[in-house]
């Protein structure tokens, strides 16, 4: 019965983060710096807020975009850290994490002949729902640009057919992140043209300047711009599945049909966790954003050692060193280094054609981890 199905779902692949994981998962004595999972656990008060309402039975549906009192919190959020200001009853929407609410976006706004812009390298997680919507995805070269997506390259891809303009920033796998004058430069080209952007900001919090610019703070991009964030790198709250998208209540609307009919509403015992690290949690993500600097300082210096000349991240906990110059593929030398030298990294394949001839480092992981890892690395690059 397989021909049966839809071409275009047996036309897309497992993520290839998680097929590399799955593949040296059962390798003996083997270091892995592969998945984006935070190693910190969710706060405590949160952990009992979430206890709390399962012995009070708040274990029922929700309204579709959440309770009310949790997007009033997640508004409040937005305003305060980044300047935003969504009205919680019907311009935020509570969702199953941020991939959900990134499906919901692209199938709201797509449409058989649209084009959407993306960085190459880039998070695997947009192209598989684009190509699912029949629409295409245009990978842009941003590795001569220090991994940036700037105004200068989407000016050169825009066409009459593109739909939308994907900003992750930080982003996945690069750590790199867009200037509050680059996003400026691209507000300024977008002023007068119908393109939606989807502005993935899930590493918004861990931001190593302190400081995060969202592209929905100028005003003649609020009407055309979906933001995405969640609370599972800030919070450390990763299988809780919270995410929200903030959005002009006119597509917001739309957005929470799609949603409806594909969750209902986010888990009510999760809501109330969120309710709680928004309320009483603000400041839950400064101890872990100080300390994956501290990593990111530490696996970049260790990289810039070894001759990879890496891009400095500016958030997130990632860094995509080159390898190029030693004549592998990028899946080559990630298997190659799993197998001779037991540390485990994704290949830059995975995250585009763009990002071949690169690896992606997580340093989401203890400082010893983190130090045997690169240990193992330099070890084996001096076998090369």
């Amino acid at each position: 019965m397989e021909h049966l199905l839809n071409p275009k779902v047996k036309s897309i692949e497992i993520s290839g983060i998680r097929q590399f994981f799955n593949m040296v998962a059962d390798y003996q004595d083997m270091i892995s710096l592969t998945i984006g999972q935070p190693d910190f656990h969710t706060p405590d008060h949160i952990k009992e807020a979430a206890k709390a309402a399962i012995d009070q039975n708040q274990t029922t549906y929700t309204h579709n975009a959440g309770l009310l009192e949790l997007r009033k919190a997640a508004g409040h959020f937005v305003h305060s850290k980044y300047g935003l200001t969504y009205n919680p009853q019907n311009e935020i929407i509570t969702t199953a994490g941020a991939s959900q609410a990134i499906d919901i976006t692209l199938r709201t706004i797509l449409t058989e002949d649209s084009e959407v812009i993306l960085p190459g390298p880039v998070y695997p997680g947009y192209e598989p729902i684009i190509t699912l919507c029949g629409a295409k995805p245009v990978h842009v070269d941003t590795r001569s640009n220090d991994f940036k997506l700037t105004r200068d390259l989407i000016e050169k891809a825009v066409t009459k057919h593109t739909k939308c303009i994907i900003l992750p920033s930080p982003s996945n796998p690069t750590g790199v992140a867009l200037s509050e004058q680059e996003l400026a430069d691209i507000a300024d080209f977008l002023n007068d043209k119908e393109i939606f952007v989807l502005s993935d900001e899930i590493y918004s919090e861990l931001a190593f300047s302190g400081t995060h610019t969202s592209i929905a703070q100028f005003e003649s991009m609020r009407k055309k711009t979906i933001v995405i964030n969640g609370l599972s790198k800030s919070h450390s709250m990763t299988g809780w599945r919270i995410g929200f998208l903030f959005a002009p209540e006119a597509i917001a609307k739309h957005l929470l049909k799609v949603h409806q009919y594909n969750v209902s509403c986010a888990s009510s015992i999760s809501q109330h966790a969120a309710l709680e690290a928004l309320e009483n949690g603000l400041t839950d993500s400064e101890p872990m954003r100080t300390e994956y600097e501290k990593r990111m300082n530490y696996v970049y210096n260790r990289l810039v050692e070894m001759g990879l000349s890496p891009v400095k991240p500016d958030g997130a906990f990632y860094i995509l060193p080159s390898i190029e110059k030693f004549g592998m593929s990028s899946f080559d030398f990630a298997m190659k280094l799993a197998k001779e030298g037991s540390l485990a990294v994704v290949p830059g394949s995975a995250f585009s054609t763009y990002g071949e001839g690169y690896v992606r480092i997580s340093f989401a992981y203890d400082m010893e981890i983190l130090k045997e890892g690169m240990n193992r690395l330099e070890s084996f690059l001096s076998s090369l």
